[in-house]
């Protein structure tokens, strides 16, 4: 929910993958599960089930991490965040040596066609960018599919792309406005289906039904 112009930061992989149905579940509040995102709970569950810190040689790996930036106006949880020791990163409180930051985002199912799930992840390597004061190049997304992991690089592009969309979406929760439908190949998997009702972006708008009406009635 936004509180105070915070919007949650995982807004951002529904509102890349589809406008209208981010605005209904974070401008409207309206949610229902299907079989796809009840999977997607359990997986993600499943990523935080362990210990919240563990140590792995030279990696601190955190599970969890809240973040939060104040510039871009969101808030989330990142589902791993690694620290490795490198000499070209930066310092932790009660921890020697220095890290470098690598975010990693878990999903179900296999790489998208769509860019949703490195925008999000770009936006989490941009809060914890603002909250610790350093540089992240890249992070990384976990598909339960192939189990393994791709690489995603924090390009001037794709940093912009995020910020753009971001905006958008505060814009869009300062006005409580859910844009109309436009039907994609999504539609049909989409737990949403049955109150966001696609079928309807070929019904005209109330207000092209009344202007055509007042044309045929005026002499």
């Amino acid at each position: 929910m936004s509180e105070r112009g915070i919007l949650m930061l995982s807004g951002l992989q529904h509102f890349a993958y589809c406008r209208r149905q981010w605005a209904l579940i974070h401008v409207e509040q309206q949610w229902q599960e299907n079989l796809h995102t009840a999977e997607g709970q359990v997986f993600h569950r499943r990523a935080h089930d362990e210990e919240q810190t563990e140590v792995r040689g030279d990696t601190i790996i955190v599970r969890g991490m809240r973040v939060q930036s104040e510039r871009l106006g969101i808030s989330g949880i990142c589902d791993v965040v690694e620290f490795t020791r490198s000499p070209d990163g930066i310092a932790l409180a009660g921890r020697e040596g220095r890290y470098q930051v690598h975010p990693v985002e878990y999903k179900k199912g296999a790489p998208k066609e769509h860019q949703a799930d490195e925008l999000q992840l770009c936006a989490q390597a941009m809060c914890l960018e603002e909250m610790l004061l350093c540089r992240i190049d890249e992070g990384s997304l976990f598909y339960g599919e192939p189990r393994r992991r791709t690489r995603v690089t924090f390009s001037p592009e794709l940093r912009a792309q995020a910020e753009q969309m971001l905006g958008e979406m505060h814009q869009l929760d300062e006005r409580g406005h859910t844009p109309r439908v436009k039907r994609h190949k999504g539609c049909s998997a989409c737990s949403l289906k049955e109150i966001c009702l696609p079928g309807m972006d070929r019904v005209p708008a109330a207000s092209a039904y009344l202007r055509a009406h007042v044309q045929e009635e005026t002499p």
